[in-house]
């Protein structure tokens, strides 16, 4: 997720390579991840928690020693800068045990999602109270240039990612199941991917750009005795809806239970 926000904002020139510094956790991802993007890349963390601002995107097992670094940085000095602005994009870990790990930094939830990669994430972000309004206002322009940007009660979170960010993987098994059933009725599987792929981008943007309720377009397209109702129609009998509905929740609970 990381990676999926840096790029595009190096791209888009609101970050420069020069003002980036990135940790990982292996020399040899270091190296790899230098050469390609011509970055500043290292394994100790040190330097970067001397930073103004510290995107923390590390897996949840590494949370604890993120922390440790945190605050053995903390022994050389304040953090840099603007006083040490913290974005976590960790799913479940809420904003009070970020100040319990993070002392002294001024902490922000962020939930993006991976079309931040071309431009179209759709971010949720809660503020702890002691992140000042300049400081909101900073974060929402950072990531309004990768897309939309929505501030939630840190409550509603967990619903919103399990729609945004989990979202794209529930789509993409939508995508993936119309293309085989395309190559069973008879296309060719790259056609078919193709097709899937422009069926779904179209029919998002003609729900969003018209404001269009998905019932209404789907009673657009359902002829009498037609082909579409006939597909629908075998949707309902196998629980498409009921499945689709059970993940977004199952994905919201699993993210209360990563708190």
């Amino acid at each position: 997720m990381a990676q999926a926000l840096l790029w595009p904002l190096i791209e888009c020139g609101q970050l420069s390579r020069q003002a980036v510094r990135a940790v990982v956790g292996s020399a040899a991802s270091a190296e790899r991840l230098a050469q390609a993007h011509d970055l500043a890349v290292g394994t100790d963390p040190a330097p970067a928690w001397q930073a103004p601002l510290v995107l923390l995107a590390v897996k949840p097992q590494q949370l604890a020693a993120a922390a440790a670094a945190a605050g053995a940085a903390a022994l050389d000095g304040p953090p840099g800068g603007e006083g040490g602005l913290l974005i976590s994009v960790l799913a479940g870990v809420s904003l009070e045990r970020l100040a319990l790990l993070f002392p002294g930094w001024r902490c922000v939830r962020a939930v993006p999602n991976t079309p931040a990669l071309v431009r179209s994430a759709l971010t949720g972000l809660a503020f702890a109270p002691a992140v000042a309004p300049r400081e909101r206002q900073r974060v929402a322009e950072l990531f309004s240039r990768v897309g939309e940007v929505h501030e939630l009660p840190e409550s509603q979170l967990d619903a919103f990612l399990a729609l945004t960010s989990s979202g794209p993987a529930f789509v993409a098994l939508v995508a993936e199941a119309m293309a085989d059933g395309a190559v069973a009725a008879g296309l060719p599987r790259q056609l078919a991917h193709h097709l899937a792929h422009r069926t779904l981008a179209g029919t998002a943007a003609l729900l969003f750009e018209r404001e269009l309720h998905p019932a209404a377009l789907k009673d657009m397209v359902s002829s009498p005795a037609g082909t579409t109702i006939a597909g629908l129609r075998q949707l309902e009998r196998l629980g498409l809806r009921s499945a689709l509905i059970e993940a977004v929740l199952a994905a919201a609970e699993r993210s209360r239970e990563l708190a």
